[in-house]
């Protein structure tokens, strides 16, 4: 695994935790803009314990994108890619009814920030793959 991908895997871990702890502190209210009301409407939860919820799940994932063992961070990453995908119709649902949160205050704002999620499917993907070889 070259310098650039372990910085990488590392990196996403970090912000994966910070944004976990967010969930459960300062930005639990912003998080509570992008549960799509299909979530809650489909679960036994209220938006907050979806939120409260998938700030766990960050702060686990992204310990565990930081710290696995080589021979587990490509399954790690393939999580992480298959959460991020998981979480896109939040994204999607705060675009579509134009809920404000994080500084998307704006359709194009919003509409600019699914281009991100890709983004971070490939991330995840690309820090964890091991070497060719």
């Amino acid at each position: 695994m070259s310098r650039l991908q372990t910085g990488g895997r590392v990196l996403l871990g970090a912000a994966l935790v910070f944004a976990g702890i967010s969930h459960l502190t300062l930005g639990r209210r912003d998080f509570r803009a992008q549960v799509p009301q299909t979530a809650v409407d489909l679960s036994p939860f209220d938006v907050d314990q979806v939120v409260v919820g998938s700030g766990v799940v960050e702060i686990a994932l992204g310990s565990a994108i930081a710290l696995a063992p080589r021979e587990h961070r490509s399954t790690v990453g393939v999580i992480a890619a298959g959460f991020f995908a998981a979480v896109f119709p939040g994204n999607i649902a705060q675009w579509l009814h134009r809920r404000n949160a994080f500084g998307l205050d704006t359709d194009g704002r919003r509409f600019g920030r699914l281009f991100f999620q890709p983004v971070l499917i490939a991330w995840a993907l690309w820090s964890t793959r091991a070497p060719r070889g």
